[in-house]
């Protein structure tokens, strides 16, 4: 760990904050709640998640175009239109826009329309891919492996500091044990860790560690109170519809729920919750919110 001569702690005071736009940061006293579906599906359900959540105080949306699946036969994302749909519901409603980045070649067209790159779990050691998100002008939200350890992780943000990008945002998003009846463990221990050890600011993915909705909320709620600088929940308009992790997707208004019995949690712990409030769209500029896909 005491290689990790970036990512390290020099003080208690010590704290990092990242801009994911210009009324949006992470880090600091305001928590991050970012909501939004897997994967992209269409421009009518991207619609329809920014609509609902404009008015919830969520700061920030999520949504897969490239799609690393277990299984070559499953979605695996809508690539370049999924982007363009991201590009254009941002600039509607205001939201910064998280996608993830699979590999270096994607970098430059994802740059060009998202705010903020994801390396997911199955990436975190890809030395290449983090050397090369090192280089860009974009804060990158870092997801802990599988089975990573907290060295590993903090390693990882470490190569990505070391080639010049500061913007790094760790994601603990839970770890493989034994158990089957969650998807995953969530390790609030290494969130806490973390913060101790780190300047950089930690959030927490609680749908991809229950992989099943009804313990999204408590692990969210949990998170919040052991000191995370926010999280980031998958929710769908018709989530049984969902064409990927629809098992874990909350609805939009689960969802704006969940945002809102954040705030005493938020208070408790010293931090506060906004709303964003983006400009609302024209009639025009608006789709359907029925036909989702």
């Amino acid at each position: 760990m005491q290689k990790a001569k970036l990512a390290l702690k020099t003080n208690p005071d010590h704290q990092t904050i990242v801009h994911l736009s210009d009324r949006v940061t992470v880090g600091d006293r305001h928590l991050l709640i970012v909501g939004g579906p897997c994967s992209v599906e269409s421009q009518a359900q991207m619609e329809a998640v920014a609509s609902r959540l404009a008015v919830a105080p969520v700061q920030a949306l999520r949504g897969g175009v490239y799609k690393p699946r277990t299984s070559p036969y499953d979605f695996q994302g809508l690539g370049r239109e999924g982007l363009q749909i991201l590009a254009g519901v941002r600039d509607r409603y205001g939201f910064p826009m998280i996608t993830e980045v699979m590999a270096i070649s994607q970098i430059d067209e994802i740059c060009a329309h998202a705010d903020v790159l994801q390396i997911g779990s199955r990436n975190m050691q890809n030395f290449d891919l983090l050397k090369a998100v090192g280089e860009v002008d974009k804060p990158i939200v870092l997801k802990r492996g599988l089975a990573a350890t907290i060295e590993e992780f903090v390693m990882a943000a470490e190569y990505i500091l070391s080639h010049g990008n500061p913007n790094v945002i760790l994601c603990e998003r839970g770890i493989r044990s034994f158990d089957t009846y969650t998807r995953n463990v969530l390790d609030l221990g290494a969130v806490v860790a973390l913060k101790q050890i780190t300047h950089l600011p930690v959030i927490v993915d609680p749908s991809h560690a229950a992989g099943k909705r009804e313990l999204v909320a408590d692990l969210a709620r949990a998170a919040i109170a052991c000191g995370a600088d926010g999280v980031m929940v998958e929710c769908h308009p018709v989530p049984e519809e969902s064409v990927s992790d629809a098992r874990q997707a909350l609805s939009l208004d689960a969802m704006a729920e969940l945002a809102v019995s954040l705030k005493p949690i938020a208070a408790a712990v010293g931090r506060c919750l906004d709303t964003v409030n983006p400009p609302i769209p024209s009639e025009a500029g608006v789709l359907p919110r029925l036909s989702l896909v």
